[in-house]
């Protein structure tokens, strides 16, 4: 498979997109990002810059059919522009961004789906717009899509390691604790991957809740375990 490694090629690719689009409209721009780009070998960074660019000289009422077209033809690639476009419309947009995000996420119904536009939708706006994510992500505890119970973890993760407020951590892993006793397996791998992360940064407000946790699934308390164990300052704490 041919691969695009190089920043000035991904441009290049783009912003010709960009100017069919101009000429011929979104669909045109979508095929020519699954002809030049998609259909390559492309790194997650390559990617990412693409959707940004995409996002930045694409007109607002245009953006989402460009989005539209690249995800349905199921390529990972398209996931990551997807979720980088959403990104971008966040701080105007983050209700309609998390719910065109789910769209994408059933619609894709794979786990890595769920991980890609998780992570850079549901996860970023979560960890830049707390205030406002965290209901939208509580909404999602009893959705009737498995995906979307997962994202909660995928979200979780990701915005715990890039540093959220530990006032938010608290309230997600109160959220997280009322799936403690989650069945499926995607779920499981979700919630159980933000409950450790939660673990590892903030073994605090874990000992808050050992009540809950000692009345969690195995696999729940098998996720804090390894969380705990990798913070170094409260492994040495309790073994020296």
């Amino acid at each position: 498979m041919e691969s695009i490694s190089s920043k000035g090629t991904i441009t290049s690719y783009t912003q010709k997109a960009i100017q069919a689009y101009h000429t011929s409209g979104p669909e045109t721009c979508a095929t020519l990002m699954l002809q030049q780009v998609l259909n390559k070998k492309v790194r997650f960074p390559l990617l990412e810059h693409a959707g940004r660019l995409l996002a930045q000289n694409i007109p607002e009422q245009d953006i989402l059919a460009i989005t539209d077209h690249v995800t349905a033809a199921q390529t990972i690639g398209g996931n990551v522009i997807a979720g980088i476009v959403l990104q971008e419309r966040l701080p105007t947009h983050l209700p309609e961004s998390f719910r065109q995000a789910e769209t994408y996420i059933i619609a894709g119904n794979e786990w890595y789906v769920c991980d890609i536009i998780g992570e850079r939708v549901l996860g970023h706006g979560l960890l830049t717009q707390p205030q406002q994510a965290l209901p939208l992500l509580q909404t999602l505890a009893h959705h009737s899509d498995e995906w979307m119970v997962r994202v909660i973890g995928v979200a979780g993760h990701y915005a715990v390691k890039k540093g959220l407020s530990r006032i938010y951590v608290a309230q997600l892993f109160e959220l997280l604790l009322s799936l403690r006793h989650a069945e499926g397996f995607h779920t499981r791998k979700g919630i159980g991957w933000a409950a450790k992360t939660v673990a590892k940064f903030h073994p605090g407000i874990i000992a808050k809740h050992q009540e809950q946790i000692a009345d969690s699934g195995t696999w729940f308390q098998t996720k804090i375990s390894i969380g705990l164990s990798r913070n170094y300052k409260y492994a040495h704490r309790y073994n020296s």
